[in-house]
């Protein structure tokens, strides 16, 4: 008997047969516990940094310390709110032909020594966030509350689970600029918010397409292909008039040092492309942040996005 080929979709944690007959998990090289906390997911809480990045003027030694202490506080907070989610969904996931190879869901760690991850990082994560700044603190516990009742019962809301998936990264922009002491850009907190819904409509349509439905996740009964996929040409519409304002806005320009921030839209727009192509020609958008740490163009696309913005803005 032989082994068919397998082809690995970075969209969720199991192989895909090459005749997409069965699902299997992927196996994983982390301990049980430190899988719970998934620190693959941390790269999201980068947008705490995004404040300063945006504001050369705000730039110190003292402020990239703030940054770091308060992207490793979102880290913990983050991974509490990972456990709950899947200590709540302990039971449904072990009907999951995937899901059920999650740590809680598997037994490979108890409730109570969940509990116990739960508490430990919500505890730090809070510590840490009010000992950096009251302000800090106060939307870092926003934050908190609002994942609780995302996991408690709003995602299974359609439309008010993407909306929370939203708030969540325009709370961690908005965090990062209390902590060093910014205003936001209001082009900036439009941005992350029309890239974060974005993502969030893609993974609910790759969901749809693996024919996963309400079954899985109850606010699947509220969407449709056609509708996510006018959905996301609308936000991804959206994202990049405001990018492009935001590029050639007079103000923008003089509190950065520069009138040519048009020249990283190439790189956004290049970025959006392959991830529509990957969304609709290789429906597997799934996992953003998988997407976004191992498709080589997609790195490359942020890369030169990142590069070019700072070159403009800091040399």
């Amino acid at each position: 008997m032989t082994n068919s080929p397998e082809r690995t979709s970075p969209s969720a944690d199991f192989a895909i047969p090459a005749d997409g007959t069965t699902l299997r998990p992927r196996r994983t090289r982390l301990p049980p516990a430190l899988a719970l906390l998934r620190p693959h997911q941390w790269v999201k809480n980068a947008f705490v940094a995004a404040p300063l990045f945006f504001t050369p003027g705000a730039l110190s030694l003292g402020n990239i310390l703030l940054i770091v202490a308060g992207v490793l506080s979102f880290c913990l907070i983050a991974s509490a709110v990972y456990v709950l989610n899947d200590f709540v969904d302990r039971h449904a996931d072990r009907m999951h032909p995937v899901k059920r190879s999650r740590p809680i869901a598997s037994g490979a760690v108890s409730p109570a020594m969940a509990a116990v991850l739960l508490a430990g990082a919500l505890t730090a994560g809070m510590a840490l966030a009010f000992g950096l700044d009251l302000a800090f603190g106060v939307l870092a516990a926003v934050y908190f509350v609002i994942n609780m009742a995302y996991s408690f019962g709003l995602k299974h809301i359609s439309i008010v689970d993407v909306m929370c998936i939203t708030l969540g990264f325009i709370l961690r922009v908005m965090a990062g600029a209390a902590l060093i002491g910014v205003e936001p850009s209001v082009w900036i907190i439009a941005c992350t918010g029309l890239v974060a819904l974005f993502l969030a409509l893609a993974k609910r349509r790759d969901d749809l397409v693996r024919s996963l439905g309400g079954q899985h996740r109850k606010s699947l009964d509220g969407y449709t292909k056609p509708f996510l996929d006018t959905a996301i040409a609308v936000v991804l519409g959206a994202l990049l008039v405001n990018y492009m304002m935001y590029t050639t806005d007079a103000s923008v320009a003089g509190s950065v040092g520069s009138e040519r921030l048009y020249l990283t839209v190439p790189f956004v727009i290049a970025g959006i492309l392959r991830y529509l192509q990957i969304m609709l020609v290789e429906e597997r958008s799934g996992a953003p942040t998988t997407i976004m740490l191992t498709d080589r163009f997609m790195i490359v696309s942020v890369g030169l996005w990142a590069l070019s913005f700072a070159g403009l803005v800091y040399l």
